[in-house]
C-alpha cells in the first residue's frame, strides 16, 4: 500500500467527518458528561467517529479513538488509525473556532501520516513522513526562528491550564503564550509554520496528539517528552504525561532550559 493511498484515505475521512459534523451547529450543541472522565460529548462527536470508522481502518488494521469502546486488538497490529472525532469539543458547545477533526496512522508505533482539519477556520493540514506537509494543498513546514531574544517566540497554550496559573512560570522567559483550545489543533499550527510551539506539562490521550506529531514530524519539526525523550504510542493505556511540538530551535531551547 502506498503512503498516497494513505493521504488519500486521510482526505476522505476528514471531509466526511466534517460533513457529519455539518448538521450540529458549534456553539448552540446538546452534550452530555461522560461517566468516566469529566468530559463533554456531543452526537456530533459519535457521528464522525462512525464515519471515520467505516472510511479508515480495512483489514488487519487496528483502531483507537476518543469515541470508541478501545479493543487492544490493536496492539497486536502494526498499522493502527489514531483518531479524535472532535478534539476540543469543549470549544465546540462553546462557539469558539478552536477545535477540529485529527486523524493520525502509525506504522510499528510510529506516527508516519496524519491530518486535521478545522471547519471553523477552513484549515486542511495533511502530510506524512515521506511527503511533508500541506495547508490547505499549499506546501508548509514549521518555523525556527533564532533563539537570541530579538524575536517574540510564540507557544500555544491550553486555555484551561493558563486560568489554573500552569503558565505562570514562563512569564519572564520571553515567549509569548497565546492561548488556543484543541491539543491536535496546536500542533497542526505549529506544523503549518503559524504558530512556534506548542507543549504541556500534564498528560495527554494518544489520540489528542498522533495525527499532530506525525504533522510536526513531517513538516521538519520535533514532538518530544519534556526531558527530549521520545513518546512511545500504540500504548495498552494510551496515555503519556507530557509533550513538547516545535520546530528543533525551539523544541531544544524547551527541552534544554525553559521546561527544566
Amino acid at each position: 500500500m502506498s503512503r498516497q493511498s494513505d493521504l488519500d484515505r486521510i482526505l476522505e475521512g476528514l471531509r466526511a467527518a466534517a460533513e457529519a459534523v455539518q448538521p450540529f451547529t458549534s456553539g448552540e450543541v446538546e452534550f452530555r458528561t461522560k461517566e468516566e472522565r469529566d468530559d463533554p460529548v456531543t452526537a456530533a462527536d459519535e457521528a464522525a467517529d462512525a464515519v471515520l470508522k467505516e472510511i479508515l481502518p480495512q483489514s488487519g488494521e487496528g483502531w483507537l479513538s476518543e469515541e470508541s469502546v478501545d479493543d487492544h486488538v490493536r496492539l497486536s497490529c502494526h498499522r493502527v488509525w489514531v483518531v479524535d472525532p472532535i478534539d476540543g469539543t469543549r470549544e465546540f458547545i462553546q462557539g469558539i473556532p478552536e477545535w477540529c477533526i485529527s486523524i493520525g496512522l502509525l506504522e510499528g508505533g510510529t506516527p508516519v501520516a496524519g491530518g486535521i482539519f478545522n471547519p471553523a477556520t477552513d484549515q486542511l493540514i495533511v502530510g506524512s513522513l515521506e511527503q511533508g506537509v500541506t495547508l490547505n494543498g499549499d506546501p508548509a513546514r514549521v518555523t525556527e526562528p533564532a533563539i537570541d531574544g530579538r524575536q517574540r517566540v510564540s507557544v500555544l497554550a491550553s486555555r484551561s491550564e493558563i486560568r489554573r496559573g500552569e503558565w505562570d512560570r514562563f512569564q519572564e522567559d520571553g515567549f509569548e503564550v497565546k492561548p488556543c483550545g484543541s491539543v491536535a489543533y496546536k500542533h497542526g499550527l505549529v506544523a503549518a509554520g503559524l504558530a512556534d510551539a506548542t507543549w504541556t506539562l500534564v498528560g495527554k490521550s494518544e489520540w489528542d496528539v498522533v495525527g499532530g506529531t506525525a504533522l510536526v514530524r513531517a513538516a521538519g519539526g520535533m514532538v518530544c517528552l519534556r526531558d527530549g525523550s521520545e513518546p512511545a504510542f500504540n500504548q495498552e493505556r494510551p496515555v503519556y504525561p507530557n509533550y513538547v511540538a516545535a520546530g528543533k530551535s525551539v523544541g531544544r531551547a524547551a527541552v534544554g532550559g525553559w521546561l527544566g
